[in-house]
């Protein structure tokens, strides 16, 4: 599997999330493996905005912790360099239905949409550019973190920040790339004062 390469795509994030769902369609859904192959050329930023926004779906399912737990390890393999992307087994051939990917578009193009809308491309670039995945891997890793807990409600501001820094790096837009780091630091924050609330009702169970 190819590690997604630096160059800006030509589409808009909605536009290719929209594609994706027509050949998950035509292929009567595809596996994680399949999606990324198709998202190889994309780079970084289409792969995490792929694995982040399934846990938006409100259906039964573990979303949030299967594209969680890929999405951490594709950060740290892009942390170190790895020239191709490697998944296990359980998570690369664990297949999604036709019908989750147009759940998906349905939930998470609105949001999309709305990024998508505060973006100028090629603003400062320094912040967006060819380097950047390889330092917003931690950052990026300690979200994938919190999408994988299993909180109530507690995927949309992990989520949320991850869309920012991917559409971000999409359209080479440094400014929203910061702004996304900003909604990190708020994003686990969050995360931790659900974990510290659970923690604390848990005994009382």
């Amino acid at each position: 599997m190819a590690i997604p390469g630096g160059d800006r795509a030509t589409s808009t994030a909605s536009a290719t999330l929209a594609c994706l769902v027509r050949e998950a369609r035509s292929r009567d859904g595809l596996t994680i493996a399949d999606a990324l192959e198709l998202m190889g050329k994309s780079g970084f930023g289409f792969v995490m905005l792929l694995l982040a926004l399934p846990a938006l779906i409100p259906i039964p399912g573990p979303f949030g912790l299967v594209f969680g737990s890929t999405l951490a390890i594709v950060s740290l393999q892009f942390a170190i360099g790895l020239k191709s992307l490697w998944l296990p087994s359980l998570l690369a051939n664990r297949r999604i239905s036709a019908n989750t990917f147009e759940a998906l578009e349905r939930y998470a193009s609105p949001l999309v949409r709305r990024i998508e809308r505060f973006v100028q491309p090629g603003r400062m670039t320094t912040f967006a550019g060819p380097r950047m995945p390889y330092l917003l891997a931690l950052p990026v890793f300690c979200l994938a973190v919190a999408v994988a807990l299993p909180i109530p409600f507690g995927n949309l501001a992990p989520v949320t920040a991850l869309c920012v820094i991917a559409i971000g790096l999409i359209e080479r837009d440094g400014l929203v790339v910061l702004l996304g780091l900003c909604m990190t630091l708020i994003a686990l924050a969050v995360t931790g004062a659900l974990l510290y609330t659970a923690a604390g009702v848990i005994p009382w169970i």
